[in-house]
């Protein structure tokens, strides 16, 4: 089974080039009162202004095609980007159970793994559904302890 990654919402990754391009327009705000206090050419502010451009372009590209909040393959499973998610990487033999719950409002996909720790994935993040990655983890969570489902 290839890897699989889960990456994003589109929601929050506009919140991220949001906040970029708001920091951008800042940095260029102050270099322009900088470059216009020192009698310096607006040559500079033009360089900055596109070297800022292609940087929130860049980032906003990498955000959208390759960041990953949760990866999953036959071995185990990552969590990245994700402030307060716990344990961030695991093997699937050491996940014991696996629940939705909502904490605060926000509704998360607790791994429960041995010795007492946990991993929490706030499904809202994610460009997928809820349900459909509760069952995608599931499935993963079956291949990598080798069970097979009851049917």
């Amino acid at each position: 089974m290839p890897p699989t990654f889960y990456r994003f919402a589109p929601a929050v990754a506009a919140r991220f080039v949001g906040l970029a391009v708001v920091a951008l327009a800042v940095l260029m705000f102050v270099v322009t009162i900088v470059v216009a206090a020192a009698g310096g050419s607006m040559t500079l502010v033009v360089l900055v202004l596109a070297i800022g451009l292609v940087a929130v372009g860049l980032g906003t590209w990498w955000l959208l095609r390759r960041a990953y909040v949760v990866r999953c393959d036959e071995v185990g499973y990552r969590v990245r980007m994700v402030r307060g998610a716990g344990v961030s990487q695991a093997s699937w033999g050491e996940v014991e159970g696996a629940a939705a719950v909502t904490v605060r409002g926000v509704q998360l996909l607790d791994l429960r793994l041995s010795g007492d720790r946990v991993t929490h994935i706030p499904v809202a993040l994610l460009a997928l559904d809820k349900e459909e990655f509760v069952r995608a983890m599931r499935r993963h969570l079956q291949a990598g302890q080798q069970v097979r489902p009851l049917s």
